[in-house]
């Protein structure tokens, strides 16, 4: 008899994806400036250590929160004894006035609406189990993040169905990929739930547009089921197109109290914006009160602690930091975004998807292929992990239909190792194009021996018939 549960041993996590196994490769050879100058750099990793600074000149003009102190006062008991899973009111509302901020403030959220959780993985999860039974279905457009195969299908048992969208129109969401997944799910028997988007997009880099928000809304609504949008990267949007976000679509179209607009979830997190994500800080956004009901209840199996909840709320109440730091933290990712992708053009001729959001980009190596096909994607992945000694995260692990795109991280390292990345890439770039050279000349050779073989061979049998041949005429 097994000693786990059938849940437990099921391989269903997704841990055998290249993206999982990059990083495992990672941690037996991480990097480091002085003590593994030779080490892997970590490019697989979406995090945010830009402004770390700006948080921490806060910290230091506003002791207080940290040493849990109130007007002078301790409140270290306070916060160390139970707290209900509804979480503190004081955070909550601090929490949907910075989305509103991000939004430029043109809508606004009410705070009974919202459930914390632990980070916006269990957010996803929760909202999988509140909206759909085991065997049902979500439809996501592909490529997508690696890890929403754990996120939503590991323990819920809800299926995922890509929407397969197309470098033809740069991974834009059409109406005939809508359907198209959506008939897919059906001859599965599948039962479709929602459509679950990421705007800004993870793995792209790049804002939804208003046309492909309004499509959405029309299929979900034409087909009677949810939409959730998981906007953790709203406020790393560092150029044009601005960010515009679903609840902005349902404002626009006078539909904030139909029954579309229950149907309509949003997931928020301070893991990117702000770059916490050791915080564990999380949130879905729901006007539905029968799932902001069940999902509350099942926040009690993780929810950030009191003394995170109490620290942050002083933090994102301060509307004067909040102001300059997004601002500031936007101008700086708009320059790592274009030293990694200059770098990528100018030193090793890689092309960029152009995109205006998120810690990455969505880079095109599908010229560097053997051959167009994953195995061939894999073998350059591998290359570049050991060879290059960066790990990237493949387009296969993202579900991308297009064998040749990988995501570059830019944001959880310094210039100084940005810079090398770039280099490394070229250097294998410059090996890569010097080995096919060789091998394309030693595959011309090969092809044309034999013919002059055949040719001299043809010339001295002629000139031996010949001769042989004299005395007989």
């Amino acid at each position: 008899m097994g000693l786990l549960s059938r849940k437990a041993a099921c391989n269903t996590h997704g841990q055998d994806s290249s993206y999982f196994l990059g990083w495992e490769e990672y941690e037996k050879n991480p990097y480091d400036e002085k003590k593994n100058p030779n080490g892997i750099i970590q490019m697989g990793l979406a995090e945010n250590q830009l402004s770390f600074d700006l948080m921490e000149s806060w910290l230091a003009k506003n002791p207080e929160p940290a040493a849990f102190k109130r007007d002078g006062e301790s409140v270290f008991r306070e916060l160390a004894l139970f707290q209900d899973y509804h979480g503190l009111p004081e955070f909550k509302k601090a929490m949907v006035d910075f989305m509103s901020e991000i939004r430029g403030n043109r809508v606004c959220f009410n705070p009974n609406n919202l459930v914390l959780t632990a980070g916006s993985t269990p957010a996803n999860e929760t909202l999988m189990f509140c909206l759909a039974n085991p065997g049902e279905a979500f439809l996501l457009p592909a490529p997508y993040y690696p890890g929403f195969d754990r996120d939503l299908k590991w323990r819920t048992g809800v299926e995922i169905v890509p929407i397969q969208c197309s470098s033809s129109n740069n991974f834009q969401i059409t109406e005939s990929a809508l359907e198209e997944a959506y008939n897919q799910a059906h001859k599965q028997n599948l039962k479709v739930k929602g459509v679950l988007i990421t705007n800004p997009s993870n793995p792209l880099g790049t804002t939804t547009t208003r046309e492909e928000l309004n499509l959405l809304i029309n299929f979900v609504d034409d087909k009677n089921i949810h939409i959730i949008s998981d906007e953790i990267y709203s406020g790393t949007v560092f150029d044009s197109p601005g960010f515009v976000s679903i609840t902005e679509i349902l404002q626009e179209r006078n539909l904030q109290n139909s029954d579309l607009s229950e149907r309509v979830h949003i997931v928020y997190s301070l893991s990117k914006d702000l770059g916490l994500p050791g915080f564990r800080v999380g949130a879905l956004y729901s006007n539905n009160e029968d799932v902001v009901s069940a999902a509350t209840k099942m926040s009690s199996f993780g929810l950030p602690s009191s003394q995170t909840q109490y620290l942050l709320s002083q933090m994102l109440s301060d509307k004067k930091f909040t102001s300059n730091y997004l601002k500031e933290n936007k101008i700086r990712l708009m320059k790592r975004h274009g030293m990694l992708v200059s770098g990528l053009k100018n030193s090793a001729g890689i092309n960029c998807l152009e995109s205006n959001a998120g810690l990455f980009c969505w880079v095109d190596m599908r010229h560097l292929l053997k051959s167009k096909t994953f195995d061939a994607e894999k073998d350059l992945w591998k290359r570049i992990l050991f060879e290059a000694k960066l790990n990237i995260s493949p387009g296969a692990s993202c579900h991308c239909t297009e064998p040749g795109w990988f995501r570059m991280c830019f944001a959880n390292m310094s210039e100084e190792t940005l810079n090398l990345s770039i280099t490394r890439i070229k250097d294998f770039v410059e090996s890569f194009n010097t080995e096919s050279n060789v091998n394309r000349r030693q595959q011309r050779r090969l092809l044309r021996s034999p013919r002059m073989g055949l040719t001299k061979w043809v010339m001295r049998l002629s000139a031996s018939v010949s001769h042989d041949s004299e005395p007989e005429r």
